[in-house]
């Protein structure tokens, strides 16, 4: 089992990281998703992409690991927000809601990284 968490925690980081960089290569895609009532859109998708990939980063120092698990479940949350918001606005990005769908299951995944210490 404990091999399985650190292989899980891998993984999350580099979905993370990859994610966070991914904001800044293309930042579009990011801001057609900002909703309206949050201010400075652009220092908002920049700052989540610095999030990311401190955040995974995190998750690969063992130090810091549950801390950063559980910053990556905030984060993830603060998300579902923007995600469930564009999905009603009809904005593209987030399809069919899937976008949505897959919020869950990362905020499972990292609530289980937060919780379960080894």
């Amino acid at each position: 089992m404990r091999s399985l968490k650190k292989a899980l925690r891998i993984l999350l980081a580099i979905f993370f990281i990859i994610g966070g960089i991914n904001h800044f290569l293309k930042p579009d895609f990011y801001f057609e998703m900002m909703p309206n009532f949050i201010p400075f859109h652009g220092i908002m998708v920049y700052a989540s992409g610095i999030l990311e990939i401190l955040l995974g980063i995190g998750l690969l120092i063992p130090k810091f690991k549950n801390k950063a698990a559980l910053g990556i479940l905030f984060l993830l949350i603060i998300f579902l927000v923007v995600h469930i918001n564009a999905y009603f606005h009809n904005i593209p990005v987030v399809g069919s809601g899937w976008r949505i769908l897959m919020q869950f299951v990362l905020i499972a995944w990292a609530w289980w990284l937060s919780v379960n210490k080894d």
